[in-house]
């Protein structure tokens, strides 16, 4: 089995066996990273681009080292010191980037939509690592990796999804993707950063934290997108604290072995506190672990895809 696609622009374009098959081959590069020689030959003689319109640390490093644990020639724009600054467009940006013999694009842009824009208009390979408030299809492949190996599959979870719900493309692509692979997803936010429609598309939207985290096998606390925001969606830090931080009540209403989830950066204090963050039952600096492993997975089985057609 293979990709469909010659690009991985989010989850509703993938099938629940692609989303399988990459969850699976990336339990082997797991064991890679598990190695003393951290090292593969999967990519070798390939090149890998990674393009970032928007502050990153974990997607873009984490590409970035998947890169070279499979011995790709990697390299990264800085739009800042780029031609983009002189007023070049995405465009002939991707399009550039594209003539110098390059095979996979990894892009995040500020823009919605930015991705599946360049997709058809180059040759390499194309990997949205987010773009604007639509998904982060990368994100959530390896919650779901996640979840999977700590529960030991997806199908009939009960996922708690709480905080910025209106603003996130985890949310987003987590949502989808749990759906397709049979979870429950409960969502908890303030009515503002709510987005009208999820439950016409399956989830269960509850009016508050401690609802939607009941019973919960898996709790993912969402970062707050200040940036994102145009107006003010709350009364103030401490009050959205206060009434939609993760805390010990909400966490005590949920499975006993109920994992605690967060795609980082988390604002402490905010989100969660410290002692939840590092609690036994946080798999967060594992997410990251495991996103290189998810991310050595995709461009693995898109170059083999590119092999093939």
């Amino acid at each position: 089995m293979q990709l469909i696609h010659k690009d991985l622009l989010g989850i509703q374009q993938l099938t629940v066996d692609e989303i399988n098959l990459i969850l699976d081959t990336a339990e082997t590069m797991k064991m890679v990273l598990q190695a003393n020689s951290k090292r593969t030959a999967h990519l070798q003689g390939k090149s890998i681009v990674t393009l970032f319109y928007e502050n990153s640390t974990r997607t873009r490093l984490s590409f970035e080292m998947a890169s070279k644990f499979m011995s790709a020639a990697s390299a990264n724009i800085a739009t800042s010191s780029s031609s983009v600054n002189k007023g070049e467009s995405l465009v002939d940006t991707a399009r550039t980037i594209d003539m110098m013999a390059t095979d996979i694009l990894i892009m995040r842009h500020g823009e919605s939509g930015a991705p599946h824009l360049i997709a058809p208009r180059v040759k390499a390979s194309v990997i949205n690592a987010g773009d604007g408030m639509n998904e982060h299809p990368t994100q959530a492949l390896l919650d779901f990796f996640t979840m999977r190996q700590k529960k030991g599959g997806i199908k009939g979870l009960r996922v708690a999804i709480i905080g910025d719900v209106l603003h996130s493309r985890v949310a987003r692509s987590n949502l989808w993707g749990l759906i397709k692979l049979g979870a429950e997803v409960r969502l908890a936010a303030p009515p503002t950063m709510m987005p009208v429609g999820l439950a016409e598309m399956g989830a269960v939207v509850c009016p508050s934290v401690r609802d939607a985290v009941q019973g919960a096998d898996v709790i993912m606390a969402l970062r707050i997108q200040l940036e994102r925001m145009r107006t003010a969606m709350f009364p103030s830090i401490s009050e959205y604290a206060r009434f939609f931080a993760l805390d010990d009540d909400a966490i005590r209403s949920a499975k006993p072995d109920a994992i605690i989830m967060h795609p980082g950066p988390c604002n402490h204090g905010v989100e969660m506190p410290t002692h939840i963050y590092d609690s036994s039952q946080s798999v967060i600096n594992e997410q990251v672990t495991n996103g290189v492993a998810v991310r050595m997975a995709i461009m693995y089985l898109l170059q083999a895809r590119r092999n093939v057609g």
